[in-house]
Order: structure tokens, then C-alpha cells, then sequence
């Protein structure tokens, strides 16, 4: 029999504004032990000198995590001009230089390309694996990297500062699986003067913004105590992009037992996925066919 993991059974989401130099694994494992929670994990990784928004799942919200990670997200960036690295970032060396710096003109007409559908490269010092082995692992041991290109769609991508000649500030939204140092690559390719990422935030990812994070130094402040507690955010918000519908008495049974249960009719079309809920609590995730949902994920009651 396996050991019964320590902690407490909570659920809901805690909103982290995490700092530059820690792992976005390291913010979860920090968010657990700060709220003694049983289980928890995150929404879309940052690298780990990237700052900004990380929402940590806890409980019951760990099962709307995929519905975070797949939704709209927003960064802004400084991309360095005239540098190509070998990481696409400031952390890594230097192979690449120009002495070309283009307007700001120049780089409004670049970034119409990356609009819309595109298809991204990922970095090759990036968590995608190959054979079975992280890219980054096998491009520190020296070997060439070939990534295939992925589907992503840029949502928007506009220069908001021009700070000096060598640097640019962007502010990009995108879905799922965007690497905003492949942009950064791209684009310095596009102008031919090479580019790499210097520094990343990200401002807000589906219904979460970084505003209205927590600091590690306020979560450490606040371990171990309700006051921690009182930043939860339901596990509900994790499934804003699905339409909700109501459920009955006898519904809300059926699902929490894995059946299909009926809902009370609502916005959406048979074969829709949506999410039921009673008394304003989530019961289950499923496939809306004929008046009833038909579960995919269900909550603890």
C-alpha cells in the first residue's frame, strides 16, 4: 500500500507574481508547503528568470489546470537588438552580432507576420523533448538540436517603447505553447539584425492577472496562517472559458458518481463542452449531448 501523502485537502487557485531567479516548479512547491496543501501544480511554466503571473492549482483545481494552460495569455518583453544567443536569451552567449539597428517603422512592418496563425520553431534550450530527452539537456551536451515547427496563434503582437537604439518593448497575446523567445529570434531574423529576449513578463493568463499576485515575500509573511487561506480563488475560476450549466439535485448526483447527469438548459450546442454546477459549486466537466452532461473530470463534493 502506498504512503498517504501529508496535508491539507484545499482547493482553489493561489495567484503568484513570481520574481526573476526561481523556477516556477520551485513557486509551487513554496505555495504547498506556505498553505500545508496536499496537492498543487501550475499553469504554464515560466522560465526561471521570466516574472510575472503563475497561478498555482491546489486540490480540486488541479483538474481545471488544462483549461488555464489553453487559454489566451499576455507578455511583455524587452528583445535586445544586434545579439543572437544561443539560448534566445540574455542567459545564454553571444553568436551572432549587427551593427544594424532598424526604425521603429521597420519593426511595426515586421511584427505583421507573427500575427494571426504562425508556425514557431521552439528555442532549442526549451523543456520540448526529443526521443524522450529535454531539448535543453541535449543542447547543453553539446548536441545539434533539430525541433520541428508548431502551430501557435498570436492573438496580437504590438511595439509599445523604443528605449534606446539597441532595445524594443513588446507586448504580445497568444494561446497555448508560445515561446516569446522564438519570437524574439524570429523577429531579429526578419530584421536582419538578430534579437534575443533580455527581459520577459507575463501580465495575465486567462482570467489571472500579475497585479493581483502574491509576492513569495507576502506568502512566506503569510505561511502557515488564514491569512494565507484568504487569497484562495475558487477552483471555478479555473473554468471561465467553459460555459456553465445548472444542474439538478438528481443530476448533481449522477455526475459526482461518474454518470451522465441532466442539466437545465443553456447556451450551448449538443457535443459543446461545458462545465455543471450546483449551488454555485463545480461538480463535473463533460460533453453536453441531449440534455444531459456526459463527465469527463468530476470534482469532490
Amino acid at each position: 500500500m502506498g504512503r498517504k501523502r501529508k496535508g491539507r485537502d484545499i482547493s482553489g487557485w493561489l495567484v503568484v507574481d513570481k520574481p526573476a531567479g526561481m523556477t516556477s516548479t520551485a513557486v509551487v512547491n513554496k505555495v504547498r508547503w506556505a498553505l500545508d496543501a496536499k496537492k498543487a501544480g501550475h499553469a504554464g511554466t515560466l522560465d526561471p528568470e521570466a516574472t510575472g503571473v503563475l497561478a498555482v492549482a491546489l486540490g480540486e483545481a488541479t483538474k481545471t489546470v488544462p483549461y488555464i494552460t489553453d487559454a489566451l495569455k499576455a507578455y511583455t518583453f524587452t528583445m535586445r537588438l544586434g545579439q543572437a544567443t544561443n539560448t534566445d536569451d540574455a542567459e545564454g552567449e553571444v553568436i551572432a552580432e549587427s551593427d544594424l539597428r532598424p526604425t521603429d517603422d521597420e519593426i511595426k512592418q515586421a511584427l505583421l507576420p507573427f500575427v494571426g496563425e504562425i508556425m514557431q520553431v521552439p528555442p532549442k534550450f526549451s523543456a520540448v523533448k526529443i526521443d524522450g530527452q529535454r531539448a535543453y539537456k541535449l543542447a547543453r551536451d553539446g548536441e545539434d538540436v533539430e525541433l520541428a515547427a508548431r502551430p501557435l496563434w498570436i492573438e496580437e503582437l504590438v511595439l509599445v517603447d523604443r528605449p534606446d537604439p539597441d532595445h524594443v518593448v513588446l507586448e504580445m497575446t497568444c494561446g497555448k505553447g508560445g515561446y516569446v523567445r522564438s519570437i524574439a529570434r524570429d523577429l531579429g531574423a526578419a530584421l536582419a539584425c538578430h534579437g534575443h529576449v533580455k527581459e520577459l513578463r507575463r501580465i495575465w493568463s486567462g482570467p489571472f492577472e500579475a497585479e493581483d499576485g502574491l509576492s513569495i515575500e507576502q506568502i512566506d509573511e503569510m505561511a502557515k496562517t488564514p491569512a494565507l487561506d484568504e487569497h484562495l480563488r475558487p477552483l471555478e475560476e479555473g473554468l471561465a472559458d467553459l460555459p456553465e450549466l445548472k444542474c439538478t439535485p438528481e443530476g448533481a448526483t449522477r455526475l459526482r458518481n461518474g454518470n451522465p447527469g441532466m442539466v437545465l438548459a443553456g447556451d450551448v450546442e449538443y457535443g459543446d463542452e461545458a462545465w455543471a454546477s450546483f449551488d454555485g459549486k463545480a461538480v463535473a466537466v463533460g460533453v453536453y449531448k441531449s440534455g444531459e452532461l456526459h463527465p469527463s473530470r468530476v470534482f469532490a463534493g
